[in-house]
Formats: C-alpha cells, sequence, structure tokens
C-alpha cells in the first residue's frame, strides 16, 4: 500500500513538474513575442508641421524606449503605397476621410486607423484679398483636385453661406453636388501641393495647411475664410490591419498625445494646428 502511495505522489509531482515547464514554455515564447525595440519602426510625414512635431515626438518615445525613424513623402499618396507595400511601419499625415477614400480607391490596401494626432485646418488664402475681405462676385477659388480635400473646401464655403450643396455634412461632396452659387463663383480644382504657387492666378484658394507653411503663409493670421476646431478632419496615425494590436503603437501613442507633445504643438504652431485628443 506504501508502495503504491509513493508511485502515485512521485507521478503526481511529474505532472507538476510537466507544467510547471509548460509555463516556463508559454513565458519564453510570449518573451519571443515581445516586438524588438532596438530596432527603429519607420514613420511616413509629410514636410513641414508634420515632420516637425514628429521629430519631437521621436525624442519622447526614445525615453519610452521606441526608437522612430522618419521618412518624408512630398505628396498625399505614396506615404500609402509604402505603407501598404511594407516599406514603413505608420504614417501620420493624412485625415480618416481621406483614408477611407483611398482604400476605395486601392482596395488591396489594408491599413486602417491607430490613432488622432492633430488637425490642420484647411483655409482659404489669397494675394488680392485681406482677412476680413468679402470674396467679390465672379472669383476664382482653388481647391485641391483630390475627393475628400475639395468636397472638404466646398462644405467649408457653404458653412460659410458663400455656396450652397445637397448635404452640408457629406465629406464625399463634389463641385457636382453645388445647388447654389449664387455669386458664380468659378471653381478652379489643382492638384493640392501646387495651389500655393497658383495663388497669383486666382482671386483665393484653400491651401492645406502643410502646404501654407511651406509656401510662408500665417495659417493663424493670414486666411480670409478659416476652417474651425471643430471640423471633422483630424488628422490620424496609419498602420496596416495586421499591426493594429502591435505593443509598440500604443508607446507611439502615449508619445504623441503627451502633455510634453500637446505643449510642444501648441507653442510650436499657435493657432496655426490643433489638438486632435483630449488631454
Amino acid at each position: 500500500m506504501k508502495h503504491f502511495k509513493k508511485i502515485l505522489l512521485t507521478g503526481a509531482l511529474g505532472v507538476l513538474t510537466l507544467a510547471l515547464a509548460g509555463c516556463g514554455g508559454g513565458d519564453k515564447k510570449a518573451e519571443k513575442a515581445k516586438p524588438d525595440t532596438s530596432k527603429p519602426v519607420i514613420v511616413g510625414v509629410n514636410p513641414g508641421p508634420h515632420a516637425i512635431i514628429m521629430e519631437n515626438v521621436k525624442k519622447i518615445a526614445e525615453k519610452k524606449g521606441l526608437k522612430i525613424e522618419i521618412k518624408e513623402f512630398s505628396d498625399f499618396v505614396t506615404p500609402n503605397a509604402a505603407l501598404a507595400a511594407g516599406e514603413i511601419w505608420a504614417n501620420s499625415y493624412q485625415h480618416e476621410p481621406f483614408l477611407k477614400a483611398t482604400m476605395k480607391k486601392e482596395p488591396t490596401f489594408k491599413l486602417a486607423k491607430a490613432f488622432n494626432t492633430a488637425l490642420f485646418p484647411i483655409n482659404i488664402y489669397s494675394k488680392k484679398l485681406k482677412p476680413g475681405d468679402k470674396i467679390p462676385d465672379g472669383a476664382k477659388i482653388g481647391i485641391p483636385n483630390d475627393p475628400t480635400n475639395g468636397g472638404r473646401t466646398l462644405l467649408l464655403l457653404a458653412a460659410n453661406n458663400l455656396i450652397k450643396v445637397k448635404n452640408p455634412k457629406d465629406i464625399t461632396t463634389t463641385v457636382m453636388d453645388i445647388t447654389e452659387n449664387p455669386h458664380k463663383f468659378e471653381i478652379v480644382e489643382l492638384e493640392a501641393a501646387a495651389i500655393p504657387r497658383s495663388l497669383d492666378d486666382l482671386t483665393c484658394a484653400a491651401i492645406n495647411t502643410t502646404y501654407a507653411l511651406n509656401a510662408g503663409l500665417n495659417p493663424a493670421k493670414d486666411p480670409i475664410v478659416k476652417e474651425t476646431a471643430d471640423s471633422l478632419y483630424v488628422n490620424i496615425v496609419a498602420v496596416q490591419e495586421k499591426d493594429l494590436k502591435d505593443p509598440r503603437l500604443k508607446v507611439f501613442q502615449e508619445a504623441y498625445q503627451s502633455k510634453e507633445n500637446a505643449d510642444f504643438i501648441k507653442t510650436k504652431f499657435p493657432g496655426s494646428v490643433y489638438l486632435g485628443w483630449k488631454e
């Protein structure tokens, strides 16, 4: 009987040892699954405020153990293509409506919003008019020719009672959706990056903050029509869908939405760039 109990005890200890060994093996697998923070992640941005802010985020993230390498793109199309191809880990330059429009156009791009960053307003500028001046009848108004920012500009004009559109909340609005144009404005669709160079040929034009700052315009003082801080077009960080659960994203978000970075944005771009998250 004693011999039988001894066998039972030995077997139980063996099972316990195997169980503990199994737990230990799981921990090792979990450790192996942790991201390698010794190598930098590559984040795509546009030159100007996006790049300047990301340089600050890079410093904050490094204190948290995340290394960031910044790669600049001069247009709105390439950063998403590079992200879809795995050439970069994330990008920070676009608002969610633009990302959604890109996904419809490029269904093979499996990209997703990770978190909000900042609002870079699209304002209307002019070399012929001063802030406070009314846009005259028959004015030639330049707008971006990409669907989301073109629609965004038309909604801005509608919100200021300069035109009327079918649905003042429809971000897919196009020039075909203008229902009333009492001032007989001529809407000129141009590539967003080219609009600042075309201001001499236009009465006024809608220019993204990034391009406005690069052109020496002051988004806080120069616009004749301003987009407000409650705009729906808050910018985001985008990643591949498969990376949404990447633990490095949490560190990246904490760095971007930190008080240190919020204070930097407010100080560096007062009245030009708004926070896209609640402090």
